[in-house]
């Protein structure tokens, strides 16, 4: 028997299954029981199991929890559980919040205190929710979100994480310790190698404080001058002290630009108004390099696209992408954004997985 594989075949689990709504996910839904059912016959250690039992548990509950919000966009608030009250980093990061849940963003935070708790007050305890970690030293959710529906507490860090940034559309990065500096530059390394969405992220210091000027000055003079990442890669992201321009670079992003969504070599672009001739000559000819055959062109949703309803409505770009040039992508959806006046527009829906 092949690795991974249970003694029951895909007969047997689609007969288990037939009773269950599975939507449109029936193969999904098979491929995970057989998986399962694999896992299980390997008899492995218990605290494997223990783990993968956890670990789907726990999705389960994050997804019943975001599942109600999906189509309303969200911010992801990362920085230090140890700012206090009447710190000046925590009324910036109740600042930012604030500003966002004004013009319609929900704000999504590890549920802790200090940048967290901050951030929530500011979006107030309606806009917010909370992924927690367990942890011994720390006393649960701060008080802004316990008890709520939007809460939800996490064992693993990895779980944790992997829910604060796949149900987030934009990202606030506020100084922090350790934890804060894994979770922005796992974000950025999501981003840069394509297993993240295309998304502003924004590293907010104080006014006359360079926490981040600092971050960026060693990746400019040591991971850029060493050829360890791009220079394009520094655009990724963006560095302000101002909370005004973190809101402006949050919302501006989603002028044009919709989602993204890869369709076999073919990356597809999403948007609100479709680039004239002009401007689809301008992006060959700035961008032509990120095409690996053919060119930029405007198309027409593709089967795929059709089959899952996926965003069939818009307008949309698509070419084969060279797909290790996320720097220079971010910059195209720049010039794409910079194509239309920034409209009052209500914020975009979640965008669908590929």
């Amino acid at each position: 028997m092949d690795p991974g594989l249970s003694p029951i075949g895909p007969e047997q689990v689609r007969t288990l299954l037939a009773g269950v709504d599975t939507g449109r996910n029936s193969r999904t839904a098979e491929s995970l029981l057989l998986s399962t059912l694999g896992y299980i016959t390997d008899q492995p250690d218990p605290l494997d199991l223990k783990i993968a039992a956890a670990v789907v548990a726990e999705m389960r509950e994050a997804a019943r929890t975001f599942a109600p919000y999906r189509e309303t966009p969200k911010v992801t608030v990362f920085g230090s559980a140890r700012t206090k009250l009447g710190d000046p980093l925590y009324r910036h990061a109740y600042q930012i919040a604030h500003d966002l849940a004004s013009v319609g963003w929900m704000v999504v935070t590890g549920a802790g205190p200090g940048i967290m708790q901050a951030a929530m007050e500011g979006a107030g305890r309606e806009n917010s929710f909370g992924v927690s970690i367990r942890l011994p030293f720390e006393q649960g959710a701060n008080p802004v979100i316990a008890g709520d529906e939007k809460y939800v507490s996490m064992k693993y860090f990895f779980t944790r994480k992997l829910m604060l940034v796949k149900e987030s559309r934009a990202f606030v990065c506020l100084p922090g310790g350790f934890g804060t500096l894994d979770e922005t530059f796992e974000l950025l390394t999501l981003t840069q190698t394509g297993k993240g969405l295309p998304a502003p992220i924004v590293l907010l210091d104080l006014p006359g404080d360079d926490y981040w000027k600092t971050v960026h000055a060693f990746v400019t003079e040591q991971l850029v001058t060493r050829g360890l990442v791009s220079e394009a890669d520094t655009g990724l992201y963006v560095l302000t002290d101002s909370c005004a321009t973190a809101s402006d670079e949050i919302t501006r992003f989603y002028s044009n630009y919709d989602s993204i969504r890869y369709v076999g070599d073919h990356l597809v672009i999403r948007l609100r108004q479709s680039p004239s001739d002009e401007q689809i000559d301008e992006l060959n000819a700035s961008f032509g390099h990120l095409v690996s055959s053919g060119r930029i062109a405007r198309v027409d949703p593709f089967p795929e696209e059709i089959r899952h309803d996926d965003h069939v409505g818009l307008p949309r770009i698509g070419f084969e992408f060279v797909k290790h040039r996320s720097g220079d992508l971010r910059a195209m959806i720049n010039m794409l954004n910079g194509f239309t006046p920034q409209a009052s527009s209500p914020p975009p829906e979640e965008p669908s997985s590929s």
